[in-house]
């Protein structure tokens, strides 16, 4: 019976195939679903066995045949699960970044993206390139391509209040991160003049401790006075810096927020202050850039010379943990926190709609002079 049986099993196979390109379901890519046929087979088969010896449980064979159907009939339908929440997938959320050339907004640009993935919606970033009118152009986009919440970290904040007051009535939740745009949803920021204070201290800190017998500690400030609402973190290194330390003499503060722009500066710097000790940035960006020149200078750990900034991004951690370095000292922010729980907030008000009144979250700066990181104090 079970050889019969296998002969008109084989006869309707050959039929299938026959008919397959005239009426076959097919899969995504195009071909015939013939792994459900071979399925199907082994299930019959299978029974007949189970049939032959009266045993009326699946065989391995028939649990193995609908595993196999079911895997087939998911791959037909794409219906593959995949990573996150497959239901949010119409959800669109976009990140309008300031400049994604600076290392601490690739790390909030990173927290973002995982944060997109794990919810299971739709994430884009654009880099403005810190450019105002791009900026604008690329906020516009996202506006009239129905995002349902985007992020920005504004270049000047009063070229897009009128785009953020227009995705509002959309009723698009939006978000600022790091610099301020004071008519969003949710602003997830610094005190930037708090910011600035503790780069300032960190750096007093060590003046105060190796170099208080020189009469002039000569200072250069890489500040981001470019961008409006960063001016008070360059004011918060400088005024901190000329308090703590009666002799600091500021000899340069110049904007700089990339390490091509912080390296020619030091560059500068060094060819009318030779003898320069400290360099002062408001960001690792520029600060590296500045320990770059010094480094190129010839100076060591074992000179009167360091460089200390913020935000702890890799690249500045791995230098400051460089043999003989003279980069003492940063300070984080936790820029993929920042990006990370962005994202989630402005998720939270897409599903359950955008707040009445505006909250802030507020970035809280920490300290990492190197010792703090040599020892593992310091966790990031």
């Amino acid at each position: 019976m079970k050889k019969m049986l296998k002969m008109g099993i084989t006869l309707v196979m050959a039929v299938s195939f026959l008919t397959g390109c005239g009426s076959g379901t097919q899969t995504a890519d195009g071909s015939e679903t013939v792994k459900e046929t071979i399925a199907d087979t082994k299930k019959t088969e299978a029974a007949a066995d189970a049939e032959k010896t009266g045993n009326t449980e699946k065989t391995a064979d028939a649990e193995k045949a609908d595993t196999d159907t079911a895997q087939a009939g998911d791959k037909a339908s794409g219906t593959e699960k995949a990573s996150g929440e497959s239901g949010n997938k119409d959800i669109k959320l976009g990140f309008v970044c300031m400049n994604l050339g600076n290392p601490w907004f690739v790390e909030v640009k990173k927290g973002f993206e995982d944060a997109c993935k794990e919810l299971g919606v739709t994430g884009m970033v654009v880099d403005s390139q810190y450019d105002v009118d791009k900026q604008v152009s690329d906020l516009e986009s996202l506006i009239n391509d129905n995002y349902n919440g985007i992020m920005i970290s504004p270049i000047d904040q009063n070229a897009t209040s009128a785009l953020i007051d227009k995705a509002k009535e959309k009723n698009i939740a939006v978000s600022c991160v790091a610099q301020s745009q004071d008519n969003a949803d949710m602003r997830y920021i610094v005190n930037e003049y708090e910011y600035g204070s503790i780069i300032g201290e960190n750096a007093a800190n060590w003046i105060n401790e190796n170099l208080k017998d020189l009469d002039k500690v000569k200072v250069a400030i890489i500040s981001q006075d470019n961008v409006e609402a960063v001016i008070p973190r360059g004011d918060g290194v400088q005024e901190t810096l000329e308090k703590m330390c009666p002799n600091v003499e500021i000899v340069s503060r110049q904007p700089g927020d990339t390490p091509e722009a912080g390296m020619k500066i030091i560059e500068g710097v060094l060819q009318q202050t030779p003898d320069l000790n400290v360099v002062a940035a408001v960001n690792d960006s520029g600060g590296i850039g500045g320990y770059q020149a010094l480094s190129a200078a010839g100076f060591t750990g074992d000179d009167p010379v360091a460089v200390f900034s913020g935000d702890a991004t890799d690249e500045a951690l791995n230098a400051m943990k460089e043999e003989d370095t003279i980069y003492r000292g940063t300070v984080d922010l936790y820029p993929y926190r920042a990006g990370f729980e962005s994202a989630k907030k402005l998720f939270e008000y897409v599903q359950n709609g955008r707040p009445a009144e505006q909250e802030d979250i507020f970035l809280k700066p920490v300290a990492v002079p190197l010792k703090d990181l040599l020892d593992g104090t310091y966790k990031k």
